[in-house]
């Protein structure tokens, strides 16, 4: 008797049992990631660290080092433990908000898929879709953002989702500040929240509501994102001069720029490479499957909002089609989707025939383990994480010929271009104050007019990444700019200049 109440406890709570076993392969992930050095590998996971340490570790503190191009919300998570130098150099801390949110994105897929179709099974087969992707436990280990992204777009998917079953016109207050705080994680998640959000007015006309009505609710939910989106480009104007920054940080790529068919073929082919051929696959028909029924029943009409999170597929496409270049990672929410809209199938499925969606569930589980095991050393994602270690290698001899010369100088960088070497001579005793960056605003903007020699004693510059970084370019096109520097040593594509003997200091 004891063991069946406890063995209904477990049923009745799936959703939380799956959160906790995507938390333990959370931790586990970064155990295994940590011994192998892998957890700061990837160049964005040190610059995002870099990011929230630089508001108050700073020659100009403040909120202005926020930044305009990442969205603030990861950053604002992390603004405090940064500070602290073990959770700086490891990323010990952001890395654990990450394993919370594999917890908090199998918990809201699970339930989405319950609600949704009543399916233990399915919701079973989305978290553990989740769960056993390589790519994705990788990341769920490391300080990057997609992880607080997953969380909180598919957190804010379930909440719009049951809000629209309950047929209210308030909207909760845990649902608008999920709303804003979607809008502030990755720009992946605005197409969800637009296409969620329309797919919520849409169910409320087509369930019988007038049209009036509809606007009504759409406009109480897109009053969050709006405000949020608002506040964001208002801060971009003040800090870097422009509204929105869509470029200038990227050398265009000509593989897939202006090519709208190439593009949405890399989306397909990158999420398969890193879900696998089968998953893709019965996710996109589960997917359409879902449309069909929601524009044919009223009764179904809002399916249309957890189908919303394929609408993540429109920023790797914008991307790729204005020539950034190709990225596998940006396809991991389109992975997280295929997870959570396969889960729906073997849960609409389970309705109607039983063994059927067994089977069903039983391959997407085995194809899984084939096409992309847990913990593979080759899994695209950890690959690409990887492309900057050969360099970081390499840099250390500039790190050693750094520190054997410093005195306390100002170094000037672009932190645009090597945040993630600032984070990593924080392991030689380096602060973020201790650069001269573009967040320093008048004062990178004069050493740029005049050279560096008057304002810092050091200077280091990206002659290969990208075409070479600001100060690469600045001279390139003025031999004069370095006046007064001596190239002392290079590695990884990072070349180390020195102040001259004799040259005058900063006053």
């Amino acid at each position: 008797m004891k063991y069946a109440g406890f063995r209904h406890v477990i049923i009745a709570r799936v959703e939380r049992v799956l959160a906790a076993i995507a938390v333990a392969a959370g931790i586990a992930a970064w155990i295994f990631y940590f011994r192998a050095g892998l957890i700061l590998s990837h160049y964005d996971a040190k610059a995002h660290l870099v990011v929230a340490r630089r508001v108050i570790d700073n020659i100009t503190p403040g909120w202005q080092q926020i930044g305009a191009v990442w969205l603030p919300l990861p950053h604002l998570i992390n603004l405090l433990p940064a500070q602290i130098d073990f959770f700086y150099r490891t990323g010990a801390f952001a890395s654990g908000v990450s394993i919370l949110c594999f917890g908090v994105t199998a918990w809201a897929a699970a339930r989405l898929v319950m609600r949704a179709t009543g399916s233990r099974l399915g919701a079973i087969t989305a978290a553990g879709l989740l769960i056993l992707n390589p790519n994705l436990v990788y990341l769920y280990a490391t300080p990057m953002t997609e992880p607080l992204l997953l969380a909180v777009t598919f957190t804010t998917v379930l909440w719009l989702y049951e809000w629209t079953l309950d047929d209210r016109d308030d909207v909760p207050v845990k649902l608008r500040w999920a709303l804003f705080l979607a809008t502030w994680t990755r720009y992946e998640a605005w197409p969800i929240l637009a296409v969620a959000i329309a797919a919520c007015g849409y169910a409320a006309w087509r369930r019988g509501g007038r049209t009036a009505v509809a606007w009504r609710r759409l406009w109480r939910l897109a009053m969050w994102p709006a405000l949020a989106v608002a506040i964001f480009v208002v801060n971009s104007r003040i800090t870097v001069g422009s509204w929105f920054v869509t470029g200038g940080f990227y050398v265009p790529d000509p593989t897939y720029e202006r090519q709208a068919v190439r593009s949405i073929v890399s989306v397909w082919w990158g999420t398969h490479r890193l879900s696998g051929y089968a998953i893709e696959s019965v996710a996109l028909l589960s997917g359409l499957a879902c449309l069909v029924r929601a524009a044919r029943t009223k009764a179904d009409a809002a399916l249309l909002v957890p189908v919303s999170v394929f609408a993540t597929a429109a920023l790797p496409f914008y991307a790729f089609y204005e020539g950034h270049p190709y990225r596998i990672r940006y396809m991991i929410p389109m992975v997280a989707a295929c997870a959570l809209v396969a889960g729906l199938g073997v849960g609409r499925a389970a309705a109607r025939r039983a063994m059927a969606a067994g089977l069903l569930a039983a391959v997407l589980l085995v194809s899984a383990l084939v096409e992309s095991p847990p913990f593979r050393g080759d899994a695209p994602m950890l690959m690409e994480a990887q492309w900057d270690v050969p360099a970081s290698q390499a840099r250390r001899q500039v790190t050693a010929c750094l520190t054997r010369g410093y005195r306390g100088e100002k170094i000037m960088a672009s932190m645009g271009s090597l945040a993630h070497y600032m984070q990593e001579l924080s392991g030689a005793g380096f602060s973020i104050s201790d650069f001269l960056n573009e967040g320093n605003g008048a004062l990178w903007d004069l050493a740029m007019k005049t050279g560096p020699a008057p304002h810092a004693g050091w200077m280091l510059v990206e002659e290969e990444a990208e075409g070479g970084d600001l100060l690469a370019q600045r001279m390139r096109a003025d031999a004069s700019f370095s006046r007064g520097m001596t190239r002392v040593c290079s590695g990884g594509g990072v070349a180390l200049y020195q102040r001259v003997k004799g040259t005058a200091p900063p006053q």
